[in-house]
C-alpha cells in the first residue's frame, strides 16, 4: 500500500513531528520563576530569534520592545521587529491579567480578534487568530533569574502547523 500511496508515510509521521513538538514545549516547563507578564515585559526588552516558513528557509529576526504598565494594570508594550530586506514592523500589545490569566489585544494588520493567555508556573501561553484563518500559539518561558524568557510559537491552518518560530528575550537594564 505504501507504494501506491507515498503521502501516506509522511502522513503518519504527522503525529510524531507533532508529538515531538509537543514534549520539546513541556520540558521547559517548571513550577518557579512564576510568569508575571507585567513585570517581565516592563522596561526595555530584546529578542533574537529564527522565524521558520513551511518549505522556505529560516529567516533571523531581532524584536526591540519598551513596555510599561498602566495604573489598571495594563501592560503596554510596544514592540518594532526587524528581518533582513524587510521594513520594520511595528505592533502594540496591550494585555491585562484577568483572574488566573490574561487578555487583551495586538494591534498587527494580521491579528483577527482577542488574545487569550493562561500562567502556570513559568510559562505564559498566548493564544489568538490571523486574518487569514490560521491560529496562533505561543508558549514564553520565564527562565531561572527573571531576566530572560524562551519564546516558541507555532502557526496553524486548520489544524496543520505551517510555521515556527524560537525567540530568546532578555531583559536590558536590570
Amino acid at each position: 500500500m505504501a507504494g501506491r500511496c507515498p503521502g501516506m508515510r509522511y502522513a503518519l509521521l504527522l503525529p510524531l513531528v507533532l508529538a515531538g513538538c509537543a514534549g520539546a514545549r513541556s520540558s521547559l516547563d517548571a513550577p518557579t520563576p512564576m510568569f508575571r507578564a507585567e513585570q517581565f515585559f516592563a522596561g526595555h526588552t530584546e529578542g533574537q530569534g529564527r522565524l521558520k516558513i513551511a518549505l522556505s528557509e529560516p529567516k533571523a529576526f531581532t524584536v526591540h520592545g519598551d513596555g510599561e504598565v498602566e495604573a489598571d494594570g495594563t501592560l503596554v508594550l510596544d514592540q518594532v521587529e526587524e528581518q533582513d530586506g524587510k521594513s520594520p514592523n511595528r505592533r502594540e500589545w496591550r494585555i491585562k491579567k484577568v483572574g488566573a490569566g490574561y487578555t487583551g489585544t495586538l494591534t498587527d494588520d494580521t491579528t483577527d480578534g482577542p488574545v487569550r493567555g493562561d500562567v502556570r508556573g513559568n510559562r505564559l501561553h498566548l493564544q489568538y487568530k490571523m486574518k487569514n484563518g490560521m491560529g496562533v500559539q505561543q508558549w514564553i518561558y520565564l527562565q531561572p533569574g527573571g531576566q530572560v524568557a524562551l519564546n516558541r510559537m507555532q502557526v496553524s491552518k486548520l489544524g496543520v502547523p505551517v510555521a515556527t518560530l524560537e525567540e530568546t528575550i532578555r531583559k536590558q537594564g536590570g
